[in-house]
């Protein structure tokens, strides 16, 4: 990435400008700068957390104000073909994800129409509303897709942003045991802090320690959140019988299943989990204002709006550095 000096957009009829205050950098980002993902068009600004001030509004917003706080949605859709209306707009037949198919967050202004734009709490730091926007939704819409019951098992794979949002989320929806599998000694330690059982994969085959830990069973459910296939076969291994592994990591790589023992004879589902949706974002920011979703331990460094920086950022979560989530602040 490298920093140029662009016109400040201009919003039309319903959409609103943006002063951006905060800007998650997400792993995602690294994935679309390396190509692995395709990007278009080029060139393109990166980052799809965001949250800031309303400067200007369009002729038909009248929900919003300029000052307002407030945090986007990183999809701009239709809103009226068969998904929107569905309530599957990640589906959408003219979808736009900002910093993938139209410029995004890291930058000063940003351009985003109003339905995807929410009101910030006051009492929610900027900083924090940015990563609600991805990596805590997503946990959000994974542990909905996969159907979390009250007393349930959880075993989440990666504990970087989406882990941390993804163990306190378990809790706020009534999981029982949660586990969390990681590498790095201080990233379990969070963790823990964060009532999570660490599972050290560094130490050992993290499959056989969380069925021990499970007396046998397995979990009900496990979160893969790194984009590994050694993770993602890790979580299919071990579920419980009607067990459902959410996978949300990206990769181009595939990994090994075995139909019968892992699938077949417990009954048990693999769940593509692809976003999240418009409508979970209200409860996600409750969860915030009843303190059970704490991100101030998430939000590990700032940045100014410095492509060098940011670029270095990317590159330590390349090499899944100790960073849970960096945050731009232009």
């Amino acid at each position: 990435m490298e920093l140029r000096d662009l016109t400040v957009p201009k919003p039309v009829s319903a959409e609103v400008l943006i002063r951006v205050r905060a800007a998650g950098i997400c792993h995602s980002d690294a994935h679309y700068r390396a190509g692995r993902s395709p990007v278009h068009p080029l060139p393109l600004t990166l980052g799809h957390e965001v949250a800031g001030v309303v400067e200007e509004i369009g002729s038909e917003v009248s929900d919003l104000s300029r000052g307002d706080r407030v945090c986007v949605h990183y999809l701009a859709t239709c809103g009226q073909c068969h998904d929107c209306r569905l309530d599957r707009e990640q589906f959408c037949r003219s979808v736009q994800m900002i910093g993938k198919d139209r410029d995004g967050g890291y930058a000063e202004f940003i351009v985003m129409p109003a339905r995807s734009v929410l009101k910030l709490p006051a009492e929610i730091p900027f900083e924090h509303g940015a990563i609600l926007m991805c990596s805590a939704a997503t946990s959000l819409h994974a542990l909905k897709k996969a159907r979390l019951q009250p007393g349930e098992s959880v075993a989440v794979f990666g504990v970087g942003g989406l882990g941390c949002s993804a163990i306190q989320l378990a809790r706020a929806l009534g999981a029982g045991q949660v586990l969390a599998v990681d590498i790095k000694a201080s990233k379990l330690k969070a963790a823990g802090k964060l009532g999570a059982i660490a599972v050290d994969a560094q130490g050992g085959d993290p499959v056989q320690e969380i069925k021990r830990l499970t007396h046998g069973r397995g979990v009900d459910l496990a979160l893969e959140l790194i984009g590994l296939p050694s993770t993602m076969q890790q979580a299919v291994r071990c579920l419980g019988v009607f067990g459902r592994a959410a996978v949300v990591g990206i990769t181009d790589r595939s990994f090994d299943v075995e139909p019968y023992a892992e699938l077949v004879n417990k009954e048990a589902e693999i769940i593509g989990v692809s976003d999240h949706l418009a409508r979970e974002l209200p409860e996600l920011i409750r969860f915030v204002q009843q303190g059970r979703l704490d991100l101030s331990s998430v939000v590990t460094c700032k940045l100014p709006l410095d492509a060098a920086a940011a670029n270095d950022a990317l590159d330590r979560l390349e090499k899944f550095g100790d960073d849970v989530r960096t945050v731009l602040v232009p």
